[in-house]
């Protein structure tokens, strides 16, 4: 057991080294609802935060309050009022927004600053700086209803922030902002947390909700949703009565974000322990994506892709780096293709052949377009093989290969004897090719 659990930490920590390399240096914007803050679970998200930080990550934290000043503003019996689903902010009612943001400032400042022994913060001295990065103006007046001390965002002083950014500061900053006459307004924290992300160019911005992100009909988490589908869910849940909730007002951001630049938005549980960390640091992540759509698609290969894989297989089987296919041998096996295409050009091409009695799979036939060999296509490719045969119960991967060895071995494949191939594969082996065999767990 002893060991079972030493090889599963080492594991862990390989797998995750090169998404650690892949962050540092990185700006990320980190959108924390009141909801979250209020969840038993915070002290852990905390940590992950301070984890982050520690490897080289640049933080910007933005923090809401919608429960706690709801929760304040009942205390002193001050009725909430809305206007088109947005807080009318009168005096009264702006000093209980002040006192709950900032007791939750205090709150989170303090947490970040622990170094308690036999914590996760252990040592780490942690710089948390808050300031008036933002200016903020009111919302003013719509169809007769002043908004009062409701505000949005002016201007950003994004100079600023990178200086306390570079100086290994985490940024902290919450729901009220100044005007350049000295008033203060109470924003939205996704409005707060879309704007930096995209006046940053942070590489991603995170927020968290009560599930483990976005669901699907029957319940299932959706790994990932372009801007247009998130602006839809948005619309259904809008259309469902749910226009405050994590999800919705993450969605809602994250939409604006990705369109402005922002490459990914994460959306995680605040209820699962460690799950900014499975997010950031493991292949298939725990949460929700929303990506930038764009002109190019990976997907299934039909009988009309066979022009394209013939064009782009042709010069690698005159090299003799693949095996030559007759047009007649794509069309039988054309459903084991899976092709990368940008404006209608196939760039990318691989196959998987299974062998089910064994529980392994073939990744053959794998080849880019010379203009995008210096991308990321071939490991897009190879992961979504991968997710294939792991969907058609396979537990390894194995290729042959003569040229790409090493490549192979960076993403996890080992050579291997001949002997592991299944049997109708060892039997069909070409000995004057001389392949290398490499093989991969899936588990």
């Amino acid at each position: 057991m002893v060991k079972e659990r030493k090889t599963e930490l080492v594991e862990g920590f390989r797998h995750s080294v090169p998404y650690i390399n892949a962050h540092r240096g990185k700006t990320f914007v980190i959108m924390l609802g009141g909801e979250a803050i209020e969840d038993e679970n915070f002290a852990s998200i905390i940590n992950d935060i301070g984890l982050l930080h520690s490897l080289g990550i640049r933080l910007v934290v933005v923090y809401g309050a919608r429960p706690q000043i709801d929760a304040n503003l009942e205390e002193h019996r001050c009725e909430p009022v809305y206007h088109k689903h947005t807080r009318v902010t009168d005096s009264r009612a702006l000093e209980l927004v002040k006192q709950a943001a900032g007791m939750l400032q205090l709150e989170i400042t303090a947490r970040l600053s622990m170094s308690l022994s036999n914590t996760p913060l252990q040592g780490a001295h942690i710089n948390v700086v808050s300031g008036n990065f933002i200016i903020a103006q009111p919302l003013g007046v719509d169809d007769g209803v002043d908004y009062c001390h409701s505000g949005r965002i002016r201007r950003i002083d994004e100079e600023a922030i990178h200086r306390q950014l570079d100086s290994g500061a985490i940024v902290l900053l919450g729901p009220v902002a100044v005007s350049v006459t000295g008033e203060s307004f109470n924003l939205t924290s996704e409005e707060i947390a879309t704007q930096l992300a995209a006046k940053l160019r942070a590489e991603k911005m995170i927020g968290f909700c009560s599930s483990q992100g976005v669901t699907d009909a029957s319940g299932a988490i959706i790994s990932e949703l372009f801007p247009n589908d998130a602006q839809q869910r948005v619309e259904e849940l809008e259309a469902a009565g749910d226009y405050h909730s994590g999800t919705v007002r993450f969605l809602r951001g994250a939409i604006k974000a990705c369109r402005s630049g922002v490459r990914r938005c994460h959306l995680i549980s605040y209820r699962e322990d460690g799950a900014l960390l499975q997010e950031l640091f493991s292949r298939d992540g725990i949460g929700t994506q929303i990506v930038m759509e764009s002109a190019e698609q990976i997907r299934r290969a039909t009988i009309n892709d066979i022009g394209g894989i013939l064009e782009l297989i042709r010069p690698l089987e005159q090299q003799g780096i693949l095996v030559r296919r007759s047009r007649e041998q794509l069309e039988m096996e054309i459903d084991k293709f899976t092709i990368i295409e940008r404006d209608n050009l196939t760039i990318a091409c691989a196959a998987l052949y299974p062998f089910p009695e064994e529980k392994i799979g073939e990744m053959a036939c794998v080849a880019v377009h010379p203009d995008y060999r210096s991308s990321s296509r071939g490991e897009a490719l190879l992961n979504r093989i991968a997710a294939h045969a792991k969907q058609l119960g396979l537990t390894r991967l194995f290729v042959l290969t003569t040229r790409s060895i090493h490549w192979f071995q960076e993403r996890g494949f080992t050579p291997v004897d001949i002997e592991l191939l299944p049997e109708s594969k060892k039997l069909m082996y070409n000995y004057q090719r001389r392949s290398k065999v490499l093989m991969a767990d899936l588990s």
